[in-house]
């Protein structure tokens, strides 16, 4: 009984402290560059029908894809233990990295990762 009045004190205390914290903790003077509202970088008090550049679609696509390779290796070491043949585990994780880092290199020598040129 004494623990559950323990664990009921000390979510009671973290949960009044968080609110106090959160109540005074941020700055409440708002001024014209705070409230106004930001678009990706771009002004959003001009035209909607300015062009994008069509680098940024292609480093946020590249950003993207290697964001996704990182999601699918993140569970190779994990594998490991439930699949009996270990070599193709390596075999298939290696030529996909192989892969996408000949994709990476196409890029970058035909001037894809260029931002500003």
């Amino acid at each position: 009984m004494n623990g559950f009045f323990f664990v009921l004190l000390t979510v009671v205390i973290v949960i009044g402290l968080l609110c106090f914290l959160i109540y005074f903790l941020p700055s409440r003077l708002p001024d014209s560059q705070k409230s106004s509202p930001y678009e990706c970088g771009f002004d959003p008090l001009n035209s909607a029908r300015v062009p994008f550049s069509f680098r940024f679609f292609l480093v946020a696509i590249l950003f993207l894809l290697f964001d996704l390779e990182i999601a699918l290796l993140f569970p190779l070491p994990y594998s490991f233990i439930f699949i009996l043949n270990q070599f193709l585990v390596v075999f298939l994780s290696l030529f996909f990295i192989c892969f996408l880092s000949i994709g990476l290199l196409y890029e970058w020598i035909n001037g894809g990762l260029d931002w500003a040129s």
